[in-house]
């Protein structure tokens, strides 16, 4: 399928403000009057649904838990953010195929082969913002909004996803401090979203 679009990857341990910034980037959008589209994973398709579920209440092995990121993925990717882009769209998702590797990584699978096995068949992003805050203080953001923690979001466990997410070498991947404001992060990333979009304006218009 013919991909136009744009797909901009919000990433991050628990508590760091992704879905905030999603939000903050579609209001930017909108106001823009740019084609967009919002997603998250796990999605809220079935396998998606049961990853909801393991996390609440008794996680999964690592075997079968990555076996369900990547058919939650493998339909998402098919039904929704290929879909999107061949349409032209921005798609800013909360959570993408990095978090696999970081998340599963830290249970002890390969992130490397996590994301070989995922670029396989999940187009590669223009663009991820990498939210990055100490557990301490995105540990204390979950506790404000949930009154607990779920299986994904001990605190020891974070320590270990976070150094992963900073391993994670691509050239798209663009770190962001996110223990300052929601307004001072959205601020940090807005270069970093533009510069992309004008990029592949620029792409386009060379392809004419």
């Amino acid at each position: 399928m013919a991909r136009q679009g744009t797909l901009v990857v919000i990433e991050g341990i628990d508590g760091t403000g992704k879905s905030t910034l999603v939000r903050g980037l579609a209001e930017f959008c909108g106001r823009g009057a740019l084609p967009f589209v919002t997603s998250r994973e796990p999605t809220n398709g079935p396998w998606g649904q049961r990853l909801r579920e393991s996390a609440a209440h008794e996680r999964l092995d690592l075997a079968d838990e990555l076996d369900l990121f990547l058919k939650d993925r493998a339909e998402h990717v098919r039904d929704f953010i290929n879909p999107s882009l061949a349409a032209g769209k921005i798609v800013l998702l909360d959570r993408y195929y990095f978090s696999t590797a970081a998340y599963q990584g830290a249970r002890g699978a390969d992130p490397n082969a996590i994301l070989a096995m995922n670029e396989a068949f999940a187009p590669v992003p223009d663009l991820v913002l990498l939210l990055d805050a100490d557990p301490a203080v995105s540990g204390g953001r979950i506790i404000d909004r949930a009154g607990r923690a779920d299986s994904f979001e001990d605190a020891a466990y974070q320590v270990a996803v976070r150094r992963i997410f900073l391993s994670l070498k691509r050239p798209f991947i663009r770190v962001i401090d996110a223990a300052r404001s929601p307004a001072d992060v959205l601020a940090k990333c807005l270069p970093h979203f533009t510069a992309v979009l004008e990029r592949k304006d620029g792409e386009e218009r060379s392809t004419d």
